[in-house]
């Protein structure tokens, strides 16, 4: 196997890229400035070597406490869990919510072998005992897993006396009714907004 042989099956191993898609970046890296390419192969073991989660959320960080985590203008007593690090990006762009983070680092999934002692689960039951955490909003996905992890961790902290939320779902902005499916429209109804 040739060293473009090889790129090729390690980059289509990444999420969202084919083989086809790989091999055009690949290409692209052997067209593009050597510089570039030397930079982007020392920022990748950079990434690798530096990253770590967050001590306290979760999140990936270069340091023990995430920037939300440090950032005193947060409001640490609600607490926004998500599945994944780029999650937190997600909603960070928003700019709407000012509170902190618990990045789960997956959801259950019986079917793969994943229950709640494979996820960030009991560091977040940790934090709501000894934090003093008033509300827990839970934005996992909208899957059966997703749904599942949050009914299980809105009775959990249902027991701890913490409010649990849930993101709205229906309707995204610009769809057409016709074309969404049962289960959204369902969900949009039941999250509808009074507006006078």
């Amino acid at each position: 196997m040739t060293s473009l042989e090889r790129v090729v099956a390690s980059l289509a191993k990444l999420p969202g890229l084919g083989r086809k898609s790989a091999s055009r970046v690949a290409y692209h890296l052997l067209r593009a400035d050597p510089a570039f390419v030397r930079t982007l192969a020392a920022d990748i073991v950079a990434v690798r070597e530096k990253m770590r989660p967050c001590r306290q959320c979760g999140m990936y960080a270069e340091t023990d406490t995430c920037g939300i985590c440090a950032d005193p203008s947060r409001d640490p007593s609600v607490v926004c869990v998500v599945e994944q690090s780029w999650d937190v990006e997600t909603i960070e762009a928003t700019r709407e919510f000012r509170g902190r983070y618990h990045v789960l680092m997956g959801v259950l999934s019986p079917i793969d072998g994943i229950g709640p002692n494979d996820i960030r689960l009991g560091s977040l039951l940790e934090r709501v005992r000894a934090d003093g955490i008033k509300e827990v909003i839970l934005a996992t996905n909208p899957t059966v897993e997703g749904e599942a992890t949050a009914a299980l961790i809105s009775a959990q902290v249902r027991e701890l006396g913490v409010t649990a939320t849930q993101l709205a779902h229906g309707l995204p902005m610009g769809s057409d009714l016709e074309y969404s499916d049962r289960l959204t429209v369902s969900r949009a109804l039941r999250a509808r907004v009074r507006l006078n």
